[in-house]
Parts: C-alpha cells; structure tokens; sequence
C-alpha cells in the first residue's frame, strides 16, 4: 500500500473505492458518533493523511498531537473547525469540497422558506395528531412567497443558486455582499444594498455568509428589530452568525414572524427555547444530505487527500502556504 489514511466517519462508498483503488490503506471510524479528541489523535497520528467531516475537533491541541499527517482532507465546504495556522505551521495540507453541496444547499433553503411561512411542520403534526375534523377559514393561516422580497445576505455560490430559484415565483431581491453581482442583477434586477436596508425591507431573509469574526451574531437583537414582523429568516449558512437567544425571544414576541435553520450556534446543542416554538423550523444540519451530493463530496475529498499525498498541490486546497512541491509519499 502507498499511503495509510483514516477517514472519520462512514461516508458513501464511492470515496472509500477511490482511495483503496489508488493504493491506499484505509481504515473507518466504526462506531457511529464524532470520535472524541483523544480517540481521533490516536487514531489518526501515524498516518499519512486523513479524511475528516465537520464534527471533527482538529484544534490547535489536536493537530500538534498528530504524528506524521501531510494531508487533512476535510469533507465540507465550510472548515471553521480546523485550526488552519497550526496546521500551516506544521506543513498539514487541509482542503475543502466547495462547490459540490450548492445546489442541494439552495434547494433546502428554499425547503425551509416554504415549511416555516406555509406551517407545514405544524398542519403535520396537527394532522398525525387526528385533530384534522374539518376544514377551517382561518386554519394554519401563514405568508406568501409569490411576490414577496427576498433579501439575500452573502451572494456566495449557494447565495446566488437561491436567489436564482426566485425568477418562477416573481420575487423582488436584494442582495447584501461586499461586491456587486452582475449576475444577479441582469437576470433578476436584484439590487444590492447595505445590510439594515435589506433587513427592513425584506419577507424572507436568507443568510449565506462564512463564518468570520466579522459575521458572529451578524443577526442580533437589533438586526431581528429591524425586520418586519411578517418577515422570515433562513439559516443554511452557520450557526453563530445568529445570536440563538435573540432569536428565541423574537419569535416568542411576535418580532418577527418566523425562522427555518439548518444550523445552530452551539451545534449540536440547541437553544433550548426554540424547542417549544411553533414557528421556526429546525432540521439537523441536513443542507447536503443528498445521496447525490454527499456521494461526490466523498470523492472530491477522496482526489484531494490523493492528490495531496502524491505530491501535487490539490486543486480545493485552503491553506497553499502549507504547500511544498516534490513532496510526495
């Protein structure tokens, strides 16, 4: 076998192939949980590289304990949880699958958009609950998307795919980024706009920021003041760009009207007083979970680790400051 990799949790298959395919050795975290600190250094260290998911914690005190890696693959698109100066330090290569998970990230929002301002998460359970007697005028009452203003806050690929998907339901959008989006413009006559405009202005707020320490709680107590009460808001991005605890009380105030997340602050924990809320809708951080998508993130990060090892600079690389040529295993 050329090269010894772990890989951190059980991904599709395909990934797997590729690697023993290319003459790795590959070994899979078998039991079906994050492994913790410990479990992980003693797993990986020894190795040549390994494929990591975002529920790994590779911080400053993890990555020195790993003996020998070269290449950190990580298996998401965001890599907040990677501690990329002490891993440039000590000459790991960690990259990322960008790109791959646009789609079926744009698609959820939008999921979400429809559940939380249709109350389709409630009329189920109502439904399930055999309380479904008759049809009511006033019955799970909720908002409109046709027509309505979208307010796009980080025009990102994932961005850009969700306001794309507007054009069929007539929506007016805005968009808040650091550049202007050409884009965007010449196909929706979206318009772009300081952030506190497009909070108080728009129906469906919709956030697609990394997480910087610039955007942390972006979305605060004064931020959810300035949106409409009959407006929504979205989050597939990451969790702390939304103070949770603002947002419970918005919601139990009437603030705002509702909130769809796919992500959360202190993830996997959840804010407890969203629990009990009617109107936010909470999935388990499920943004890319098509067989599709996770099936060609688990090969995009498969090249990655291999190009990586073979010496050659992987094409996704996020730390090229690491990257030295003729290094190959």
């Amino acid at each position: 076998m050329k090269w010894n990799v772990f890989v951190t949790r059980e991904i599709p298959r395909a990934g797997i192939d590729l690697l023993r395919e290319n003459g790795c050795r590959v070994d899979i975290n078998p039991e079906d949980r994050p492994l913790t600190r410990d479990e992980l250094v003693a797993a990986v260290s020894g190795r040549d590289g390994f494929l990591a998911m975002i529920t790994d914690t590779l911080d400053r005190e993890a990555l020195e304990r790993m003996k020998g890696i070269r290449v950190l693959s990580n298996c998401a698109a965001g890599y907040n949880h990677i501690d990329l100066e002490t891993a440039t330090r000590m000459g790991i290569l960690v990259t990322n699958t960008p790109g791959v998970l646009t789609d079926a990230t744009a698609d959820l929002t939008w999921a979400l958009m429809f559940a939380v301002s249709r109350r389709i998460v409630e009329a189920d359970r109502f439904t399930r609950a055999g309380r479904f007697r008759e049809w009511h005028p006033m019955g799970f009452l909720g908002g409109d998307l046709t027509g309505r203003t979208l307010g796009i806050v980080g025009a990102g690929r994932i961005g850009r795919a969700v306001a794309l998907r507007s054009s069929g339901f007539g929506m007016t959008v805005l968009y808040a980024d650091g550049s202007a989006v050409p884009e965007l413009e010449a196909k929706l006559g979206a318009r772009r706009v300081g952030l506190d405009e497009l909070l108080a202005l728009s129906d469906f707020v919709s956030l697609h920021v990394p997480l910087t320490p610039e955007t942390r709680r972006l979305i605060d107590s004064r931020a959810l003041g300035l949106m409409k009460r009959s407006a929504y808001l979205i989050n597939t991005s990451r969790g702390p760009v939304v103070d949770e605890k603002a947002l419970v009380e918005a919601l139990r105030s009437g603030r705002i009207a509702g909130a769809g997340l796919d992500v959360y602050e202190n993830e996997p924990e959840i804010e407890s007083g969203l629990i009990g809320l009617d109107n936010v809708v909470l999935l388990p951080h499920i943004g890319s979970a098509t067989l599709e998508t996770r099936t060609r993130m688990s090969v995009m990060a498969a090249e990655n680790l291999l190009e990586g090892l073979s010496g050659k600079k992987p094409k996704h690389l996020v730390n090229p400051e690491a990257w030295k040529p003729g290094t190959a295993g």
